[in-house]
Parts: C-alpha cells; sequence; structure tokens
C-alpha cells in the first residue's frame, strides 16, 4: 500500500502523526453560507493559518486550491445531501475515487449516518468506495456518525459503533463526534488500528472548541476535521493557527488563542 503511504503523508504531519483537517464540502447540503461565498480566499486563510488539508467536493478544486501561497493537502468528498431533502442524512455517492484522482487528490473522503433510515445503502456504497480505493492506493476517511430516530450522538457506545463500523469496512482514517469525555474517547480510540479524528460540529466559543480539541488528541486522537468552527471565524486564518498549535505542539488552548491575536 506504498500509494496510501506516500498521500497519507500529504495531509498528516509527520512529527506527531496527527492532522488539522478543514471540511468545506457544507455548500452542498446547505446552500451559499457564511464563509464559503469565497472559497479562493478561505482555501487561502486556512492554507496559511497551517491546516494540513481541505476537503472540497469536486466542482471547488478549481477555485484556487494549490494556485499560490502554502501546499495543503486536497481530499475530495464523494458524498452528498441536501437540507432539501426530507431526509439529509440520506447520502449518496456524487464523485468517484477515479475522478478524485483526476483531480489531484491526496485522499478521498465518505460520508456515513449509522442509525439513518438508509444506512444499509451508505454501507454498500462505502465498501464499494473501499474497493476502489485498494485498488488506486488512494487514502479513505470515513465520516461516520450515528444519527437516526432515539439514537444519543455523543453516547460512548454509538460513537464506538461508529468507529469500529468504519475500521471493519477498512478506513484509513476515521472523524467522528467527540463523546465530551477523554476518558470514554480515549478507550475508543485505543481499541482501534487507524487514526480517529473529532469532528468540530456547529460553531462553538474559541475556548470552548480548543479545550474539547485538546482533550481529544491527550486523549489519543489524530486531530480535528474542523469546518464551521474554523472558516465561518472572524479570522479563519488566525484560529486556524490556534488548532494547529494546540494539535501539534500541545499548548494550552489560552495560549494558543492569545499568541493567534
Amino acid at each position: 500500500m506504498i500509494g496510501k503511504e506516500i498521500r497519507i503523508e500529504r495531509i498528516m504531519n509527520r512529527n506527531t502523526g496527527r492532522s488539522v483537517i478543514v471540511p468545506m464540502d457544507h455548500g452542498f447540503t446547505l446552500g451559499q453560507i457564511e464563509g464559503l461565498m469565497d472559497m479562493t480566499r478561505t482555501i487561502s486563510e486556512v492554507s496559511e493559518g497551517g491546516a494540513n488539508a481541505i476537503v472540497l467536493h469536486k466542482g471547488i478544486v478549481r477555485r484556487g486550491h494549490r494556485r499560490r501561497g502554502r501546499d495543503i493537502g486536497l481530499i475530495v468528498h464523494l458524498s452528498g445531501s441536501t437540507t432539501l431533502n426530507p431526509d439529509p442524512n440520506d447520502k449518496v455517492l456524487v464523485c468517484t475515487v477515479e475522478e478524485a484522482i483526476a483531480l489531484g487528490a491526496d485522499a478521498v473522503s465518505i460520508h456515513i449516518n449509522l442509525g439513518a433510515p438508509n444506512e444499509s445503502k451508505m454501507l454498500e456504497e462505502a465498501a464499494t468506495v473501499v474497493k476502489e480505493c485498494n485498488r488506486w492506493g488512494m487514502p479513505l476517511l470515513v465520516m461516520i456518525y450515528p444519527r437516526g430516530k432515539g439514537v444519543d450522538p455523543y453516547a460512548p457506545s454509538t460513537v464506538g459503533h461508529c468507529v469500529r463500523v468504519a475500521e471493519e469496512l477498512g478506513a484509513d482514517l476515521i472523524k467522528t463526534n467527540y463523546t465530551g469525555d477523554p476518558v470514554s474517547f480515549g478507550t475508543i480510540v485505543a481499541a482501534c488500528s487507524v487514526p480517529v479524528f473529532i469532528a468540530g460540529g456547529e460553531k462553538a466559543g474559541d475556548l470552548e472548541t480548543l479545550i474539547a480539541i485538546r482533550d481529544s488528541v491527550r486523549a489519543g486522537g489524530a486531530g480535528v476535521c474542523v469546518g464551521r468552527n474554523a472558516f465561518q471565524r472572524d479570522d479563519p486564518r488566525a484560529f486556524v493557527e490556534a488548532l494547529c498549535k494546540v494539535v501539534h505542539d500541545e499548548v494550552d488552548p489560552d495560549e494558543a488563542l492569545a499568541g493567534c491575536r
């Protein structure tokens, strides 16, 4: 799997084995939202802040990726759904691994919602993507969440189930919810053989976000995939810089924020 190893080096910090990934696929789901109106500018800001990689849909890659400034890893997202659908948790494939290769991707990502009505279809499609990723030596980031009627999205049992499903499918990297507790999250990470990232979630306070990320990293997490909590800041570059200090340098959140203002 030398191809996967080479590509993973482009989206992970070699010294720490961790990564700060900024997903920017939200426009597909939510439309023209704050922070993603000028994609060229936003990509440049998070790149300058030190992010290791970004997540884009295939049609947005041309909007400024790697044209100037600091290089940044590219993860092409293969899944999509919109909030106009009665069930926005029903993700379908809207891109292929081969298309992502043609775009110069360093990795691809898919989205799975365990507990959703169409869970079986998402799992079946994921299996197909895993097969193609193994064929082409393309790393796969599986974004997997507990979502469905009566499902607690942050319970250690359901988050742990998500991580195990992704690992058993053949994920190279996993993104899921943080349980809110470093002890329970640490148990989940310790039982998994591939890097586990926490999702940034909806926009929250600067310090609150960084504390959760610090705790997850101390528990053995591989870093963070943070979207709205990064690109919707007044100064995305500065906040991503603070994220990188917490994830890679293990700087205290207060100190990291102070150093970036």
